[in-house]
């Protein structure tokens, strides 16, 4: 485990935070063991592993698709990005590979799309195959939103990695969320008292 974290220091899930708050990132890579376990992140982690059990049973028709060879908690390392994860679910088809990542949440945001995409370049650099789009799939709706794998998403992604190095190099706190109500849930919300 030691030997990975520093041959792929970033975590997919690292990503997701940045892009939802910056600031999270920072006191999770710079701050370590100030980090806070919430119920939130308890009933995540909970949830997903419910629903591997049902998506098991279920058929792929929430995906749009008839059939594919499905894979659960399969992780992911890639060199080019620096970044190591576990993604809830692989779907193979004859012509196609699809990442799908579980939510406990009904809107799934744009750090949940970043994070998914992040999830298919990973496996197009492992297995050697093409990835256009990836699922995230909102365990409380029951529905699966499809995200497009495009240049854009993927130069996002490229872009907010090269960010989140900066600020790991230089150990410099980036600036807050534009989005104060994000604070107001946060487990880091003690630590920004220039924020709230």
């Amino acid at each position: 485990m030691l030997d990975d974290d520093l041959r792929y220091p970033i975590r997919v899930s690292d990503l997701k935070q940045w892009a939802y708050c910056a600031r999270v990132f920072y006191y999770h890579q710079c701050l370590p063991d100030v980090r806070p376990v919430t119920y939130k992140m308890k009933a995540g982690v909970e949830a997903g592993r419910a629903e591997e059990g049902r998506e098991e049973r279920r058929s792929l028709r929430v995906y749009g698709l008839a059939s594919g060879e499905r894979e659960f908690n399969v992780p992911l390392r890639s060199l080019a990005l620096g970044l190591r994860g576990e993604v809830d679910m692989v779907i193979t088809l004859s012509d196609e590979t699809i990442a799908v990542d579980y939510k406990l949440s009904k809107i799934p945001g744009p750090h949940f799309q970043m994070q998914v995409v992040v999830y298919g370049m990973m496996l197009e650099e492992m297995r050697g195959v093409t990835v256009r789009r990836g699922f995230l799939y909102s365990i409380p709706d029951r529905k699966a939103e499809e995200v497009k794998a495009d240049k854009r998403m993927r130069e996002r992604v490229r872009t907010a990695i090269q960010q989140m190095r900066r600020i790991v190099e230089r150990e410099e706190m980036p600036a807050p969320t534009d989005n104060l109500r994000k604070c107001v849930s946060c487990e880091f919300r003690r630590f920004c008292n220039d924020v709230l």
